[in-house]
């Protein structure tokens, strides 16, 4: 099952609660899933249409309970996908259309707004918005929640109500349809309590911190990974130095404090300079070590272009 089916499964199962707030879900869901219809005697009718059983089962409920109308159910297989079945929810008497679309301001677009005042509305409307025409990618792989819609009047009154709860969502035209998306994780967070869904956001939340956890070991992983290929390099090139250095007979005539670190790498190849410094008599820092390593690497360098020591 995917994360979007979660999702919508959860949230059909929200009472949106007052009668203000199931007529900004129902338009909703008629906008984004649905259809209204009128025939040549100019009678109404309506439907919405889901792969959803669980979005199908919801608006034949929210009719029912908020205008006592029963709309009617019907299901057809899918002949593209085999197993997907279209759900198709719909009222198809004129009189209880009608009583349904002027509940919800769908006859009189100019008063739509009114459905919307309050911010519980706005909360139902994206919640239907949602479950009309919604999905949200695998968080496993990437953050991704979008909803689509063919209007661009619809797509941008959906972007300025999620972004009035400082969603910061964002529109892209793709193909016909206009895509109403948000990609960071922190705001799809912020979208899904708003929207009432949150096992959903649990369960994106405990996935956020898995990755981030994985990320941060990565990333020191990574770290450790380069430090040690620096150390290993400088180190073979120390090691390359000093035999240079032994096979032109120029060891003897280095100072003492340089032979001694020089004898210490020839027999530990693998120790750090803090390590070297520490079996040193008496005991040097790291820098110390370092120095003497530079003065070493100086030495064979002027060795090779035909310096002296």
């Amino acid at each position: 099952m995917s994360f979007s089916t979660d999702i919508k499964e959860e949230l059909s199962r929200i009472d949106s609660g007052a009668r203000h707030c199931k007529l900004a879900e129902t338009a909703a869901m008629i906008q984004y899933c649905g259809q209204v219809k009128i025939d040549s005697n100019v009678k109404y009718s309506l439907g919405i249409h889901t792969e959803n059983p669980a979005v199908a089962k919801h608006f034949f409920s929210l009719i029912k309970e908020t205008f006592g109308v029963s709309a009617k159910l019907s299901v057809q297989r899918n002949d593209y996908l085999k197993r997907n079945r279209n759900y198709s929810v719909f009222v198809d008497n004129h009189d209880e259309t009608v009583l349904i679309l002027k509940a919800v301001k769908l006859l009189d677009n100019n008063n739509f707004g009114i459905i919307l005042q309050n911010t519980c509305c706005k909360r139902a409307y994206l919640r239907g918005a949602f479950l009309g025409a919604g999905s949200m990618s695998d968080p496993e792989k990437h953050y991704h929640f979008e909803i689509t819609t063919m209007s661009q009047v619809l797509a941008q009154k959906l972007r300025d109500i999620m972004n009035s709860f400082d969603l910061e969502a964002k529109i892209v035209l793709r193909k016909k349809y206009h895509v109403i998306y948000i990609k960071e994780g922190a705001k799809i967070v912020d979208v899904l309590n708003i929207m009432e869904a949150h096992i959903a956001l649990m369960n994106l939340e405990n996935i956020r911190i898995m990755k981030d956890m994985r990320n941060s070991v990565n990333r020191r992983v990574n770290c450790e990974t380069a430090n040690i290929n620096k150390t290993v390099s400088a180190a073979v090139k120390q090691l390359e130095d000093i035999e240079f250095i032994i096979e032109r007979g120029k060891f003897s005539e280095l100072n003492q404090g340089l032979r001694d670190v020089a004898n210490l790498r020839l027999d530990n190849p693998e120790a750090s300079l803090k390590e070297l410094g520490e079996m040193l008599s008496p005991p040097v820092g790291k820098s110390g070590v370092n120095h003497r390593m530079k003065k070493l690497s100086r030495i064979a360098d002027d060795m090779k272009v035909g310096g002296r020591l």
